[in-house]
This record gives structure tokens, sequence and C-alpha cells, in this order.
């Protein structure tokens, strides 16, 4: 009955979540049947798994199924592949000898070994990059004979890297955390990770990679590197937002945080434009210090703002409104919410800003929604993100120029960078311009007929078996 039969397997973190769900959508949109597979505990946590017809979900235990709380990383890697090994050739051979066999398996980053139990029953893969080409092109550069020559420069701040086929120098700043050192226990842990999954693809002949970016915006670092057969399918987020061929797709359908009530109804009560929404993911956690700071900015700024704070998992994590000593005044200016659909709230007219931490998916959501930035990157890939931001795609200005002594971005830089951003001025809009040609850019490549929407119809021809 059906053409393909997708098994798409998932890391298990919001960011993976989130454009696997839409990737997801879209093939059974093209006539496909997807079993969605991640962790139980994982599952668990979605609260809003979307229902179509032709879309299963299948959770497979990592060993872990109440979550896993020890450091030991590697431990966690070690078991979760042994295991989601096991389930996933288990799956194949029981649909196969059900009469309906897979042709095709799908697999978030980080998880290769997905490609090596489909290699021993010779069945097509495609790894889904849920980060920007170039960022996959910086990680293969480093682990393919350019490793020296980036350790070797990251030791001079002032130092620019370049690298083939990417349209721009890198300060040691710029590149992905995990390169830097910055963090040894969880450096010690991803890095080699990183390092075996570019190893399994060496494996590969031209193994294709599905990449959540668009042809328009990173035409260069598609092409950068040879090897793979990079194949920009984004932007990947719900129709309704982006190019409205479905107006029931409203919602990735994959939250694992509980969604806060309220948010469409305030943001209809503002002027158009004037919000400054604030989010930093589903993992950053600020120091309270940067917490302070970023409080005091928002209030002294003088625009309305929606700012998402996590509420607290645990009692050492420091986020939580509950410990800003501003807070009466912050809710008296602004609304604070624990959890709400991004996507929604920048598509939305009163939304002038967003303060993110540079997230790929958030970064997305931004240039498709037309939304301008300031850049607050954190870690991992965030700050290469946001050197694109501003000054590849020009669409956001950058905080973490100038920080103190303890790391921390203050008040007045933060209050220079929104205002710059929200201003009337000649460098507002700039931004708002160059946000405004991206948005166009995006619904453009997923629109029937668009680059982005032809090479998703393409690689299903392409997977016969």
């Amino acid at each position: 009955m059906f053409r393909h039969r997708f098994l798409l397997i998932l890391y298990p973190a919001q960011g993976h979540i989130h454009p696997a769900f839409q990737l997801a959508k879209r093939l059974v949109s093209l006539g496909a049947h997807v079993t969605v597979s991640t962790t139980v505990h994982m599952h668990r946590r979605i609260t809003n798994k979307p229902t179509l017809p032709h879309l299963s979900f299948l959770p497979f235990s990592d060993g872990y199924d109440d979550g896993f709380t020890s450091s030991d990383f590697s431990l966690h890697a070690s078991v979760f592949k042994r295991r989601g090994s096991e389930f996933v050739t288990n799956l194949i051979l029981s649909n196969a000898q059900e009469g309906h066999p897979f042709t095709c398996l799908v697999y978030t980053t980080l998880l290769s070994w997905v490609a090596e139990v489909a290699r021993e029953f010779h069945l097509p893969t495609a790894m889904l990059w849920t980060q920007p080409a170039t960022i996959l092109d910086i990680f293969y550069y480093y682990f393919h004979e350019h490793g020296e020559y980036i350790k070797d420069k990251i030791k001079d701040p002032s130092c620019f890297i370049e690298l083939p086929g990417l349209p721009l120098l890198l300060a040691p700043r710029d590149l992905p955390s995990f390169l830097l050192g910055s963090n040894p226990t969880i450096d010690s842990f991803i890095v080699p990770m990183f390092e075996k999954m570019f190893y399994d693809l060496d494996v590969e002949t031209k193994p294709r990679i599905l990449v959540n970016t668009f042809e328009a915006l990173e035409a260069e670092a598609l092409r950068a590197v040879d090897k793979f057969n990079m194949i920009p399918i984004g932007p990947l987020i719900p129709s309704a937002f982006l190019d409205g061929k479905d107006t029931n797709d409203t919602s990735f359908g994959g939250d694992i945080f509980r969604l806060s009530n309220g948010c469409s109804e305030w943001l209809d009560s503002k002027p158009e434009m004037s919000v400054v929404y604030v989010s930093f993911g589903s993992l950053c956690v600020l120091p309270k210090t940067q917490m302070e700071e970023l409080a005091r900015a928002l209030l002294d700024c003088g625009s309305p703002f929606l700012w998402v704070i996590k509420e607290k998992e645990n009692k050492s994590q420091v986020e939580g409104k509950e410990e800003l000593s501003c807070i009466e005044e912050l809710e008296q200016k602004g609304k604070i919410v624990n959890w709400c659909s991004q996507v929604e709230v920048l598509s939305h007219g009163s939304v002038g800003c967003f303060v993110t931490h540079c997230g790929w998916n958030s970064t997305m959501e931004s240039l498709a929604s037309g939304v301008p930035m300031v850049a607050f990157p954190q870690w991992v890939e965030q700050k290469t993100n946001a050197k694109l931001i501003e000054d590849v795609w020009k669409t956001g200005v950058r905080v973490d120029k100038q920080v103190n002594e303890d790391g921390i971005v203050e008040n007045e830089e933060i209050r220079r960078c929104l205002e710059e951003v929200m201003g009337s001025g000649e460098k507002g809009q700039e931004l708002r311009n160059n946000a405004e040609k991206w948005r166009g850019l995006a619904r453009e490549a997923v629109k029937e007929g668009g680059s982005s929407d032809k090479n998703l119809r393409a690689f299903l021809d392409d997977v016969e078996v």
C-alpha cells in the first residue's frame, strides 16, 4: 500500500524532536508511512504528539526509563547504543516478517549506530542534521586534516580561521564550544561521539544528509564538503506558519515542557512590533547574575516583553523566576511564562525582536517569521549561529562582544542591543528589512515547486531499496 515505510530514530532532546516530527509529517503528506522512535523516558515527557494517519510512535527502552541522572554520559551512550541497536534490529526483522518492511531508516545527529544496523540489512539511510550546514562543515574539517590547524589558531583569540568553501572568517569565539575545550566534562564525552559519527559517515559513499536549512540561506556551505550529499529540506516548521498548505498544522507536536496559557491574548493586547520575546531554549540555564542583568535591561529599555523562564526541575538549578530580585516589577511590565509555542509567538505581529540563545531551531523559526534577533549565544553551535546571524544574514546583533571578568554581559550592553534592534534608526530598519527578505526566501523554499520541496520529493525518489 505504501511506496515507502520510514523508521525515524530520534536522539532524546527537544532540539531533535521538533524538526524530526515536522519531517515525519511532511513525509506522511507525500504518501509515506512513518514510525517514530525515541526513548521511553522522552516519549513519556512529550505532551502533545501529532495524530495523523500513517504516523505511529514506538518508543524503546535505553535502560533509564525514569531518566538518566548520573554524570557518566559515556555509560548512557554505550547502553543507549546497545539497546537501541537491538530494538532497531528486531523491529526491522518483525516488520519484514509481517509483510510491510521498512524502506529507509532516518536518524538524527549522533545516532550513527542506526546506519550500522541498516547496512546489515542493506537498507537505505539518511541522517537528519539538526544544525546548520556550516556546523557540519566545521566539524568535518576538524576531524579531516584541519584539526591541528584549528587547535593552533584557537590559542590566539585575535586569529581568524579560514576553512575551504566557507564564505566567512571565524574567530575562535565563533567556533562550536565543543572544539574549544571550555567544558572538559562535556567535551570529553561529546567530541568523541562526533568523531565516531564522522568516521561512520566516511564508511559510506556519498551519504545522504537531510539538513534543516534552505538553499538560499547556506548555498556555499551545502557544497563545501564533496563527500556528502547534503540535501536542504528546511525550514522544518509547521505549515500554518510557513507555506500555509496545511492550516491545521499549527504545532510541532513535541513539547517536553508544560505550555503556559494566555500568551496569544497577552500579545493581542500589544501594539505591532512592540514586544521583546526572550527565550533560551530547552537546555540553557543562565547564571543568576546574568538573569539579573537581563532583567534590568528589559525593564530599562521600556518595551513590553514576553520572557520564557522554565520552572526549576531540581533544587540545584539556578534558573527560576523566584530567584530574581525584581520579579514584581518584571511581572507588572511584562509577562513571564514557563514555556510557549515559540513559532506561534514569533509569527505574532506584536513581536518586534527575539532575544535568543541562537539554538538552530530558534534561529530558523526567527528567520522564517521575519523577526530580527538579539543574539545571546551560550554554548554548542550557538556562537557560530550568532556569527551567521550578525555578519552573514545580517538579521541581528550579538551581545557577547563585551563581557565582564566573570563572563557576564552587563545590563548596559544588553539594553544597547535591544534599543538598536527595536529602534527606528537606520540599523534597526536594516535588520527588519533583512529579516523580511529571509522570511520570503524561507517560504519560497518550502512551497510546492520550491527548492526544499523539490529536494524532499527527489530524496523519496532516490531511496528505492
